[in-house]
């Protein structure tokens, strides 16, 4: 098999690759430098139970389309997370238990009613069309979808991205000088949910957040500064895809899957040989061990 047969040809002949590749580049585009933010304000495992949350509207948007329609899906989807979000927020505002609690409790009311709902109306393919994904179907209108909640989320983290970044690092501060730190959480809450609905069309609600939180601890290994944690968390996603892809191609594997399980792969060497990963912290390099 010559290089350009295992590394070019799949996505030079079949539309659908082409499609997937270009899907899986968006979402890394969106999705990782918000992955990012959510590590610096210590809300990781939000953002995994906003991807389950997502699951009920997404049924629902199953049962109005009477099938699996990528559109009604995602505004579903859109409209349980942000329903989810703003719930979560009052709750946390109105009695003790605090946002993570909330959206704990969320989210596994949400994984119930969402299997339960499609299992009425649908078939197990369908429950795992819905939970897994579905990237290599991915049409154009699903596609548009993608593109423009990247652009979008590109687009808002540029205008508010000093006062984001911090609400991320100091919200004390922010408060004491007059900034609106709540308006800017509900909006990166918004953007979490968009990006969710996003990676929802190609990686199902399960696997959604792959692609928002491992490029981002990957990015934490290697670099210090915020800018190049953005950078390498993008290059990363987008290379998760890229490989994932031609992994599923070539050995036949379900395609999500591979994407997550390469940048979980990622993941694992950034652990050892990254400058923040285990190899060096236990052997420093010479001039670092005085």
């Amino acid at each position: 098999m010559s290089l350009h047969e295992l590394l070019i040809s799949p996505f030079a002949d079949y539309g659908f690759m082409r499609r997937a590749l270009v899907a899986t580049l968006a979402l890394g585009l969106g999705a990782a430098p918000i992955g990012v933010l959510l590590m610096l304000r210590r809300m990781s495992l939000v953002g995994d139970a906003m991807s389950h949350a997502v699951l009920p509207g997404a049924a629902l948007g199953f049962m109005f389309a009477g099938g699996l329609s990528l559109l009604w899906m995602g505004l579903g989807a859109l409209l349980a997370g942000l329903l989810v979000a703003v719930l979560s927020g009052i709750i946390s505002r109105t009695t003790v238990l605090k946002e993570d609690a909330s959206f704990a409790s969320f989210y596994l009311v949400s994984l119930a009613l969402g299997v339960l709902l499609i299992s009425l109306r649908g078939s197990n393919i369908d429950l795992l069309h819905v939970l897994f994904g579905t990237i290599l179907a991915i049409d154009s209108p699903a596609l548009c979808l993608i593109a423009g909640i990247t652009s979008l989320t590109l687009l808002v983290l540029a205008v508010v991205y000093r006062p984001l970044v911090m609400e991320c690092f100091d919200p004390g501060f922010l408060r004491a000088v007059g900034g609106r730190g709540p308006w800017y959480h509900l909006l990166f809450l918004l953007l979490v949910v968009l990006n969710l609905v996003a990676g929802f069309q190609t990686l199902g609600t399960l696997m959604a957040v792959g692609m928002m939180m491992l490029p981002a601890v990957i990015a934490q290994l290697w670099a210090r500064t915020l800018g190049a944690m953005l950078l390498i968390a993008t290059l990363s996603a987008a290379l998760s895809g890229y490989l994932g892809l031609l992994l599923s191609y070539h050995l036949n594997l379900a395609s999500g899957p591979c994407i997550i399980l390469t940048a979980a792969l990622l993941y694992g060497l950034s652990l050892l040989f990254a400058p923040s990963g285990a190899l060096r912290r236990f052997f420093p390099l010479p001039h670092l061990r005085n």
